[in-house]
């Protein structure tokens, strides 16, 4: 007995040695974190075989040209093109989507505080860079129709506002995109669309995104996980959820920030995102990164027509990266200590 006692201190003590280097562990990760982020250049990407280069071609650019940026992985293993600034002729884009005529959408749901905080700037840069020269309806919803700002729109290019219920929590309005932009891909903006892009509000345009970026499907590399081995990514690894991607499975990490697509293959992504969830919510499950791990987990099983690189949206606070020419959308500071209720 006077043994078990004299235990029992040394247990806490040991203890607080642990609970002492897990705290200072953590402190050297966050001073160290921006680092080691600086140190993901040197982690390899891979590169097109030359084989598959002489063959990519693109419904909306012709013949690519993967060779101009040997430094990066230009083609997929299943033969979809990743496009990098001066992989693609722009001029040669805009004449095709001109030639086939194309209204092309553009949603984004701004919800609560990010309707004040981001729906003009976002909105003011799409008229200046998004499809220029192309026939552009937007689609804003929110719970205040009233509070969105009316720009004055160039030729051709429309605004629509549609009204959503603001759900309780910031996790069901993320995960309440899909649902509401399939009921709205089977109405009216799947009648006056031909392709759609679905995008966050708390980003802006700032060059060029033009119709390079138009495909059957179109998915984006996350800027904050594009160079990371495949065992690193941070797909939902939980096998009773229906977004789980199980170990040595997935092809890459996309960004739920910007997909696209034709009217009809949105249809099915997003109807296959509203139903995934939907079985998560009966069993009283919750995806790590919510709709972002079920766009992932679909994307693994019917894979993107195009993958568009980090250069489509980019995130400032990583830093400047050699392989990063042009960015195209820039993402804003997160700021959810203010912005999320």
């Amino acid at each position: 007995m006077a043994l078990k006692e004299g235990l029992r201190p040394r247990k806490r003590t040991v203890w607080r040695l642990i609970l002492l280097a897990l705290g200072l562990l953590g402190l050297l990760l966050l001073n160290w974190l921006p680092i080691l982020r600086h140190l993901e250049v040197f982690i390899p990407m891979g590169v097109c075989p030359s084989a598959t280069m002489l063959l990519m071609k693109d419904n909306f650019t012709g013949v690519l040209r993967p060779w101009a940026r040997p430094e990066v992985p230009t083609c997929t293993s299943w033969g979809a093109p990743i496009i990098w600034d001066g992989t693609f002729d722009p001029d040669i884009a805009q004449q095709e989507a001109r030639r086939q005529n194309l209204t092309i959408g553009l949603t984004v749901f701004a919800v609560g505080r990010y309707l004040e905080k981001y729906l003009a700037r976002f909105l003011e840069s799409a008229e200046e860079h998004f499809m220029v020269g192309q026939r552009v309806v937007y689609y804003v919803f929110t719970e205040r129709p009233a509070a969105v700002p009316r720009l004055a729109l160039g030729p051709g290019r429309q605004l629509r506002v549609q009204y959503v219920v603001r759900e309780r929590r910031w996790q069901d309005v993320s995960m309440a995109r899909m649902r509401t932009l399939h009921e709205a891909l089977g109405g009216r903006l799947g009648r006056e669309a031909d392709f759609v892009f679905c995008m966050d509000v708390d980003q802006h345009f700032s060059s060029a995104f033009g119709p390079e970026a138009l495909a059957e499907s179109v998915a984006q590399l996350h800027a904050w996980h594009y160079r990371w081995p495949r065992w690193l990514l941070p797909f939902e690894r939980d096998s009773r959820s229906a977004a789980a991607v199980a170990q040595g499975e997935g092809d890459f990490y996309y960004h739920a920030a910007l997909f696209g697509g034709s009217v009809a293959a949105l249809r099915g992504l997003t109807a296959h995102c509203a139903r995934a969830q939907q079985q998560d919510r009966e069993r009283g499950l919750e995806a790590l990164w919510h709709d972002e791990s079920h766009l992932n987990k679909y994307f693994w099983l019917h894979k993107p027509a195009k993958v568009l690189s980090p250069e489509f949206c980019w995130s400032p606070e990583i830093g400047p990266r050699p392989e990063i020419r042009r960015p195209r959308l820039l993402s804003a500071p997160k700021e959810y200590a203010i912005l999320r209720d």
